[in-house]
């Protein structure tokens, strides 16, 4: 045994210490980690990649030491606390099959980084330490960077609609992270727990996972590379489905297309304009009062007749189901559940009523297999409506009208022994979701056992690409999340999903046409490619933003169509073996640390792909960051300066197919094209997989996967199949191979697909002149091209920065985003030390407004704002920005925010409402106002913040939020707080104070609503004159809390 002083390991985390009572003893006994198996099947040594062991393996669970078995394969090994916390431990949900958790195998390997484990008052608290210069990744569906250093996330699937880069829950939990080491080798770290973890990232090198006692920790490597860590994980956790081969075209969606006559009017447009599609969406307006498996008799009459109208042009139906059912008796899904006894259930045994679209609804308790087995059979008998797949939405489980968004703590789930057992809803809310995917893709196979389902869902955990796609969830129409699309995707790869894809052109909010024609051409080489938006915007379909952005969409969606063979490749091997689709560029060199951070760019296997994100800056207008080795451009005599450019990597054959309407188009003996890079030595391989695309004939050896390569040998350079898989004998098809040179250029030769094609590389001067041409062809084309209009600058807005590009105001410890064309609304405010964004919101309403009456959304917040002024100190500690709106009348509401420079830490607040041309037929005055500041700030974490303050008379309030909606408290006079109150996350250990002056304030308000507060500050309501405006003077300051 050995024993260390607490000094000696590693810290704390700030916002584990909260969970920890402060008389704990010091020191605290140490101890190396212990193998639970008898010497046969335990690692031999410890090494910590540096440290001692001992530092390494902080634990004070009940005196025991930490405790390890290799599992699965070489190199992974399943971590506890102690014996009696892994015997402790729950079943597997994340695992394929959950007995390999708990299976030891023979090995002779070590761990190489041994995690540190402390548990306290139900918490449990794993800490690795990393050498430095490590880098980190995954993390699920995270918004913000790629690289996730300085984070922290909590895994607790949450309706995050008009998430921003600072949210730390969104849809999915992914308790995942992907460590790549200075020496581009790689280790994952699994929290196996299903519960609301905290996964920290904030101080580097280090991973810190903190959860509800017990559960293991799987380590995957070091292993060679990241992507044998991913291919490690997948035989965890299970490989994706394997997609239908028309799900990987175009899909087409809108909340909501509301009739038959709508979808087919669209899907008509679509083939009119020669824009490829594949499927067409049918949103929650197509059932009968948003009761799910019902149609809209009026809408919807005879859903099977539209369905094969599309069909009969290229098109399937996707449709939704959400998981709350209307509460009506006389409903049949209602009544049917009701006497299976399905519903999840209050504490008092009773069903849980929660309000959603159609009313109060009650929920399946999908952890029961009877309910499992209930919904299949009824998906079962919906897919006899044409049903080609569904679509999971609202499955965190969401909730309307409750603070927390969901269903209280307090709900019973009646588990299945093997996922658990009977447990609380915080056990199984994460995999709610899941666990809807998995009975919709069983009731798809049972109502057509011929064909691959397709499930797409909003909600996921680890291993739900067993059973459903996904999408990354309500983002918005801006630049901003046009950005992050990317890395979110790259970021669900690296957790395990590889097929997935944002909004195309923003969910929330209008698209301009120049960020939709950009986000069309990004978003069209996602593995997963949908163009959605919700109701109350503009038209989103690719025609709807002018004949420029259209030809863009086309260009971008034939790419598609060309690249399809490639991608459904890249998915046979996603699903054999778990390798991702979509990767970062590191991938490629894991050692290169300057592609570590790219996040403009992806790799699709040896398809490299560069776009622009920015407004201003085309992609052919920026240095992008390349890996090394020979990578050469190409494309489809398609260029276009909002499209992204595609190099092909040397050494690589690149499959491609004809530019298809859709992908039932597809013959077996179409003509195929391979694009061939030779490396440095003159070679290059490829592989492409064929089957039905649908069915699973594919798992009885009922395909072709065909291995080509191309040699140079005496400037002759030779095509041919070396190698050949599957059953299928290959089509008779012609070949045409294009071989790259450089600078766009390219030669050519025809055959037949199997037999030998020969081409003759011609003379260094001739290939020089080659090159220069193709160059030169392609600065005309980008040229000759028609620009998107850039609408936001057309509109001549007045006032330096009025226009649609949000306004950045930044400090060492503060970072503000402002939109000043719509109530100078700051949308989001994050505070850089702590990492936690307070505040964010929607452009078009929420974050920071401010009223100047006394009814709710007065004059003030939805008023065009002008930047009068804008002060920037070049030392980066003082930054200011003055706006005013003219909210009629003769009145200006004026608000200066600053960024103190003798006080950094401190936001401030000054606004005003300023009569500034008052008729003199009023005496000078105004009519009467209030000005009334009103943020909406955002809770990390519902159930655990509270509002304290001390009032003028000396009483101490702590407020937390009722479970009713909307829960308003007003406070004035002597209960008025003492000129500050504190808005305290207990789970981050963090405050925000807010201060203000009593003399300009006469009442404060707090109003809570699903996951945000209001705390409202209201001036006395009076007419204003030139003299006597009014005014509140406020700021704001980030505080630890002990």
């Amino acid at each position: 045994m050995v024993c260390v002083s607490w000094s000696n390991t590693l810290p704390l985390s700030s916002s584990l210490s909260s969970f920890f009572s402060p008389s704990l003893p010091s020191p605290l006994l140490i101890f190396p980690p212990k193998p639970l198996f008898p010497a046969s099947l335990r690692s031999k040594s410890i090494s910590n990649g540096g440290g001692s062991p001992a530092a390494m393996s902080a634990c004070e669970c009940n005196d025991s030491s930490m405790v390890f078995c290799p599992i699965l394969e070489e190199g992974v090994f399943r971590f506890d606390c102690s014996e009696e916390q892994r015997n402790e431990a729950y079943p597997s949900l994340s695992f394929a099959d959950p007995t390999v958790r708990e299976t030891p195998i023979e090995t002779e390997g070590s761990p190489s980084f041994v995690p540190g484990c402390e548990c306290a008052y139900g918490q449990q608290k794993v800490e690795i330490k990393f050498p430095a210069g490590t880098s980190f990744y995954g993390t699920g569906e995270a918004s913000g960077p790629l690289e996730r250093t300085g984070k922290r996330i909590f895994t607790w699937n949450t309706d995050a609609w008009g998430f921003g880069p600072g949210t730390t829950s969104l849809y999915q939990s992914h308790p995942w992270v992907l460590a790549v080491l200075p020496d581009g080798k790689s280790v994952g770290i699994l929290a196996d727990t299903t519960r609301r973890c905290e996964v920290d990232l904030g101080e580097e090198c280090v991973v810190r996972i903190i959860s509800a006692a017990s559960y293991p920790v799987i380590t995957f490597g070091p292993f060679g590379s990241p992507n044998e860590v991913l291919m490690s994980l997948s035989r965890a956790i299970g490989t994706v489905f394997m997609p239908p081969k028309w799900s990987l075209g175009y899909q087409q969606c809108r909340w909501s297309y509301d009739s038959a006559e709508r979808v087919i009017e669209v899907a008509e447009t679509f083939r009119k304009k020669g824009i490829p599609c594949d499927v067409i969406w049918m949103d929650i307006d197509y059932m009968d009062g948003f009761k799910c498996f019902t149609f809209d008799k009026e809408t919807f009459p005879d859903p099977k007749s539209m369905v094969d109208k599309l069909h009969v042009n290229g098109f399937k139906a996707i449709w939704m189901l959400d998981p709350g059912i209307k509460k009506e008796d006389g409903y049949f899904v209602y009544d049917s559940g009701s006497e299976s006894d399905v519903w999840v259930q209050k504490s008092d045994g009773t069903p849980y009523v929660g309000e959603v679209w159609p009313g109060p609804c009650v929920f399946p308790d999908y952890t029961q297999e009877k309910t499992r087995s209930w919904w299949a059979q009824l998906v079962r008998d919906f897919m006899s409506n044409g049903v080609d797949g569904i679509w999971n939405d609202m499955n965190e489980p969401a909730v309307f009208k409750t603070v927390t968004k969901t269903m209280p703590d307090g709900n019973i789930h009646r588990g299945d022994t093997n996922l658990g057992g009977k447990q609380n809803h915080p056990f199984y809310h994460n995999v709610y979701g899941m666990l809807m995917a998995r009975s919709t893709q069983e009731g798809m196979k049972m109502g057509d056992s011929t064909k691959r389902p397709f499930v797409l869902t909003r909600a996921g955990f680890v291993g739900s690409q067993r059973y459903a796609a996904t999408w990354t969830g309500d983002n918005l129409s801006n630049w901003e999340h046009l950005h992050m699309s990317l890395s979110m995707v790259l970021q669900l790869g690296l957790s395990g999903q590889p097929l997935s894809g944002p909004d195309i052109g923003g969910f929330a909010g209008d698209a301009t046409p120049k960020l939709f024609g950009r986000w069309m051409g990004i978003g069209s080489l996602f593995p997963f490619s949908r163009g959605h938006s919700e109701k109350g915007t503009i038209a989103h379909e690719p025609w709807s933003f002018g004949e420029e952005c259209e030809e863009v969409c086309r260009l971008a969606l034939l790419r598609r169509s060309r690249l399809i063979p490639h991608l459904y490749t890249l998915f046979y091997l996603a699903h054999i073996n778990g390798s991702p689709v979509a990767t970062p560029l590191f991938f490629n060199d894991p050692q290169d640390n300057k592609l570590r951070t790219v996040e403009n760019a992806f790799l699709l296997g040896p398809l490299l792909v560069c776009s622009s994100t920015l407004s201003d800056k085309s992609s052919h207008e920026l240095a992008h960051v390349m890996p090394s080795g020979t990578w050469l451009p190409f494309d489809f005599g398609d260029s276009h300066p909002d499209l992204p450019i595609l190099y092909l990597q040397g050494g690589k054959i690149l499959p491609v197919g004809l530019p298809y309407k859709h992908v039932s188009e597809a013959k077996q003996d179409d003509d195929l094209t391979l694009i061939i890079a030779l490396d440095k030595n003159g070679r290059a391989e490829g592989l492409l997989f064929e089957d039905e695309g649908d069915g699973y004939g594919y798992i009885n050896g009922e395909y072709i996967l065909t291995y080509y390569s191309a040699e140079m040998h005496n400037s002759i350079v030779t095509v041919k199949v070396s190698k050949t898989e599957g059953l299928w004998k290959r089509p008779k098809r012609n070949l045409h191979v294009h071989l790259l040179l450089g600078g766009y250029s390219m030669i050519s030769a025809d055959g037949i697909d199997g037999e030998e094609i020969h081409i003759t590389m011609p003379p260094a001067s001739e290939i020089s002149k080659l090159i220069s041409a193709s160059e030169t062809q392609y600065k005309t084309r980008l040229e000759r091209a028609k620009a998107i209009p850039d609408i936001e600058k057309e509109k001549g807005q007045k006032g330096s920065e009025l226009s649609k590009t949000a306004v950045d105001l930044k400090s060492s410890d503060w970072s503000l985003k402002l939109v000043p064309w719509i109530g100078g609304r700051v949308i989001s405010i994050t505070h850089l030390p702590t990492g936690t964004q307070w505040l964010q919101s929607r452009v078009e309403s929420g974050g920071y407004e401010e009223y100047t009456g006394t009814e709710y959304r007065s004059a003030g917040c939805t008023e065009e704002y002008e930047v009068i002024m804008r002060d920037v100190e070049q030392s980066g500690e003082e930054e200011s920005i003055c706006m005013e709106g003219n909210i009629g009348g003769g009145l200006i509401l004026q608000r200066n925010i600053s960024i103190l420079k003798n006080n950094p830490k401190i936001l401030q607040f000054e606004s005003s409402i300023v009569a500034r041309s008052v008729g003199a037929g009023s005496g000078g005055f105004s009519r009467l106002v209030c000005l009334r500041v009103h943020p909406t700030f955002t809770l990390l974490h519902p159930t655990e913040v509270v509002i304290i303050f001390k009032s003028i008379d000396g009483s101490i309030h702590e407020i937390s939020p009722n479970s009713d909606d909307n829960d308003t408290q007003s406070f004035e006079g002597n209960l008025r707080p003492n000129g500050e109150w504190r808005l305290v996350d207990k789970c981050a250990g963090l405050s925000l104070v807010n201060r203000f002056d009593l003399n300009q304030v006469s009442k404060c308000m707090i109003c809570w609503g699903p996951c945000v507060v209001n705390l409202e500050l209201w001036s006395e309501e009076r007419p204003v004159s030139k003299e006597t405006p009014l005014r509140i003077v406020h700021s704001y300051e980030v505080r630890k809390e002990v």
